[in-house]
């Protein structure tokens, strides 16, 4: 197998995969302001060749599927604003999430889960909510959807667990995967902008329409935020697909794998700079 073919199978682009029912990236969630300003650069990637179609992968665990996104956008509600604090260290930060009832979800979860990866890396990829599995696990990204990730990482040659931090946007699952409010997105925005100023990250990759639009304050869909450079927290951020999205949706894996080749080549800039 050539290095190509072995790109193909790993990130799961062929023509025998099969989607699956299920619900994802709904947001009609409130949006809450962080202090800094949306920068776009029109910086639309360079065509990287599509890698040659062979058989999908077959994960051993079940897919963590959230809603489907709607026709066309929904203006979401005004939200709270967030409340800030100063900032905690790390292990202080973890122990605050682990044990926050500021809102609601305390009383549905079964666990918080606050991320994974390197505190020290250079990229951070923020998801949406945690599902099922996440909620059971404490970790993000799991199952299906995670090892789909791992592999697109891979890929580029990126290690989870050396290269990149994992954080979403709600530290607590939804119970039943429902759209998270405005007041639980607020409630939980501080843990997130904490996160990212002990990280420090070059390059925030935001995963999935949920994640992209509460970063970015906008109600732009993923065609129009994909191929841009965006700024979060004074950070340069990309869009692209979250995972599950992905496993019901095969084209758009060449997609996200034009994201992840534009996300290498900006980080590569962005270091020598």
């Amino acid at each position: 197998m050539n290095r190509a073919a072995l790109i193909q199978s790993v990130i799961g682009l062929g023509p025998s995969w099969e989607a699956r029912p299920g619900w994802f990236e709904q947001h009609p969630a409130a949006l809450s302001r962080p202090p800094e300003t949306l920068v776009e650069t029109d910086m639309v990637p360079e065509e990287c060749p599509a890698p040659p179609r062979e058989d999908a992968i077959t994960p051993a665990q079940p897919a963590v599927l959230l809603a489907p996104s709607p026709a066309a956008d929904i203006a979401p509600p005004a939200a709270p604003q967030a409340h800030t604090s100063p900032l905690l260290e790390w292990d202080a930060l973890e122990r605050a999430v682990r044990d926050c009832r500021d809102c609601r979800l305390c009383q549905t979860r079964t666990q918080t889960v606050f991320g994974r990866g390197n505190k020290q890396a250079r990229w951070l990829l923020i998801g949406e909510a945690p599902g099922e599995q996440e909620d059971r696990q404490g970790q993000p990204f799991v199952g299906r959807a995670g090892q789909l990730l791992d592999n697109m990482l891979s890929a580029t040659g990126l290690d989870r667990d050396r290269d990149v931090y994992i954080a979403n946007v709600l530290k607590c699952r939804p119970p039943g995967n429902r759209n998270p409010s405005g007041d639980e997105i607020a409630s939980c925005q501080n843990y997130l902008i904490q996160q990212i100023q002990h990280i420090q990250p070059t390059l925030i990759l935001a995963l999935g329409r949920f994640a992209a639009q509460t970063l970015l304050q906008t109600e732009k869909g993923i065609g129009q935020l994909r191929g841009k450079l965006h700024s979060y927290q004074d950070i340069p951020l990309i869009v692209s697909y979250h995972p599950a999205y992905l496993l019901r949706n095969q084209p758009d894996k060449q997609k996200a794998w034009q994201d992840l080749v534009f996300a290498k080549k900006t980080f590569s800039r962005l270091s020598a700079d």
